[in-house]
């Protein structure tokens, strides 16, 4: 299926790796010029940049200034913009609620919250001035389904949903669709990083991180997949949603996460 996006401009927050290092090489793909922003260039975004029209800003979205830096340079190197990718999210697996301090939940709410609130501010009056567009901002079934170990980035990705269909409801009508994509556990440097999650469950579960994602978390969690998801498998949701093929889809949350949900 052609998805129309040759020509198309997106920006792709925290596509360094993981969920947006794989948006921003489905989105390159399908023929669009993409613009990655994120604090580091990893060598997966510098190989990207050698088969696609991919470009990188160096920028930190925790910082208030960083959001309109991003757009600016989009603009600067495109002229236009129709596409938003707000990716970015942070946190670090903790024992408990009573182990997260106020800069840990500052922290957690600026990169996951925040950041996708000053780049949608940022890139809102482009995407109207350009005849439309849209937004799709990456939430998290712990906005619904939340996690002690996590509990303050699932707040923020409560946030996020809520903010994702106000921003539809204001916007949809002057031809800026807004969506949300909310995956479960997914294969990702989160997940598999030495340090991560993975280790984290493995920890408490006397297992290794490898035995985690493959069985502990689809059997604990109720997956009914029996597997946790790839990044490549919510990209192709994410720019099905950014596309024009999804024109009449907007403030709507898509949860992919191989039957975790069991609430209709």
């Amino acid at each position: 299926m052609d998805l129309n996006l040759t020509g198309r401009v997106a920006v792709v927050t925290g596509g360094s790796k993981g969920i947006g290092l794989a948006v921003a090489e489905a989105l390159g793909g399908e023929g669009a010029s993409v613009v990655v922003g994120s604090r580091t260039e990893t060598p997966q975004v510098t190989a990207l940049r050698e088969r696609y029209d991919v470009s990188f800003v160096p920028v930190d979205l925790g910082d208030a200034g960083g959001a309109g830096a991003l757009v600016q340079a989009a603009l600067n190197r495109h002229g236009r913009m129709d596409i938003l990718i707000n990716n970015l999210g942070a946190t670090t697996p903790r024992s408990g609620f009573l182990d997260i301090d106020d800069s840990e939940w500052t922290r957690t709410f600026d990169l996951t919250f925040f950041s996708a609130v000053r780049v949608s501010r940022a890139a809102l009056p482009h995407l109207l001035a350009d005849g439309g567009g849209a937004i799709v901002n990456i939430s998290s079934v712990n906005a619904r389904l939340p996690f002690p170990m996590v509990v303050d980035y699932s707040a923020a990705k409560a946030a996020l949903s809520n903010f994702t269909k106000a921003l539809s409801e204001e916007f949809a009508p002057r031809g800026v669709r807004v969506n949300a994509v909310a995956p479960g556990p997914v294969r990702t440097p989160f997940w598999t990083d030495p340090g991560g999650f993975a280790d984290a469950v493995a920890a408490g579960a006397g297992s290794t991180a490898q035995e985690v994602l493959d069985e502990v978390v689809p059997r604990q969690m109720g997956i009914s997949t029996g597997r946790i998801t790839e990044g490549k498998e919510v990209a192709d949701l994410v720019v099905f949603l950014a596309s024009p093929r999804a024109a009449n889809i907007t403030g709507a949350e898509f949860v992919i996460d191989g039957g975790q949900t069991k609430t209709t």
